[in-house]
């Protein structure tokens, strides 16, 4: 019993200096609209440990951060998901959520495969590129059994790709002469972070920002299937970590799922599903924060130029995808 009271003593220190930071990611996001508290976390983190010293007796608390409080912030995650809202986006829209995902989950770990990137690397990227960006590629970490240099090249360039498609997917939708609410659709089905997508869809107008958040969210309801199919595979090929089983389905997952069904039945009040998503953005901001600890700019630039080619040839497809079915299932 006392083992046990020290070890969560110890864990108290690194906790809360990923809360802090969390708040401080979450402060500044909101005094700059675009900038996601996620994506600023991430670069904190990797600033100070490439920066300045890092006491080792905040590493208990960074771990617990990056695995614990991250599973919460997934099932919280859940109540900003309506299935009523999604299913409302009618069959057409939906079935192009799902092959905006299905298709650049597989050719990304198609590609990579014929570029000889490991599986784990391939997993974290087709699952942050096809679903919900960072919060998608550490959800995916564990079950892929990636380490975390290869958790850290996927977060990069999350943030990196995420970033440049908050400009880029407006101005081509208006070169394109796409209207606002089928740019919308165009943005939601292929920008990575939920935040950018907001800052993207904010920036054409208000009807596109509905329809690209909506379209968005659906996406992220992917997670759950997607994670669940990668536990299978690892399990049925040997591939889960020595000594470690994990179940089928997770049960951050489930979480998820039943997060998911409480907020369609609509028994939570706005005031109370407001809160949820601060803590919840708070909760994953801490964990991106101790994920971005892991960030080693020297280990990153060893890693070569072939997961940036992945990382770019993966948004294409997204983008084009989205696209294509942007034109033949307009919304609306």
């Amino acid at each position: 019993m006392v083992g046990k009271v020290r070890d969560t003593t110890n864990l108290v220190p690194g906790v809360v200096v990923c809360l802090l930071a969390a708040g401080v990611s979450w402060l500044v996001s909101g005094a700059i609209p675009g900038l996601s508290a996620l994506l600023i976390a991430i670069l904190l983190g990797a600033l100070w440990r490439n920066l300045l010293p890092f006491p080792k007796t905040l590493n208990p608390g960074v771990d617990f951060s990056s695995v614990k409080l991250l599973r919460t912030g997934i099932i919280l995650l859940g109540f900003q998901l309506s299935l009523s809202a999604i299913l409302d986006l009618g069959p057409g829209v939906l079935l192009v959520v799902l092959l905006s995902v299905t298709m650049t989950f597989g050719a990304t770990l198609w590609i990579g495969h014929l570029m000889g990137i490991s599986l784990a690397q391939r997993l974290l990227i087709a699952s942050g590129f096809s679903i919900c960006g960072a919060a998608a590629v550490a959800a995916t970490e564990d079950t892929a059994c990636a380490s975390k240099e290869e958790t850290a090249t996927a977060l990069a360039l999350v943030v990196f790709f995420g970033t440049l498609m908050i400009p880029l997917v407006p101005f081509l939708g208006h070169l394109l002469g796409l209207p606002e609410e089928s740019l919308g659709m165009w943005i939601g089905g292929s920008t990575h972070e939920v935040a950018q997508v907001v800052a993207a869809g904010g920036a054409v107008g208000g009807g596109a920002l509905a329809v690209a958040v909506t379209v968005k969210l659906a996406r992220v309801l992917m997670l759950a299937p997607v994670i669940a199919g990668i536990t299978v595979y690892m399990n049925r090929h040997g591939q889960a970590r020595a000594g470690k089983r994990p179940p089928l389905v997770p049960l951050f997952v489930v979480g998820f799922v039943i997060a998911m069904l409480i907020r369609t039945a609509g028994v939570l009040p706005e005031s109370v599903l407001a809160v949820v998503q601060v803590v919840q953005t708070l909760l994953l901001a801490a964990a991106m924060f101790a994920l971005g600890l892991g960030v080693h700019f020297k280990t990153l630039l060893r890693v070569g130029g072939r997961p940036v080619i992945l990382g770019l040839l993966s948004t294409l497809v997204i983008m084009a995808v989205s696209l294509g079915g942007t034109w033949v299932f307009p919304p609306g």
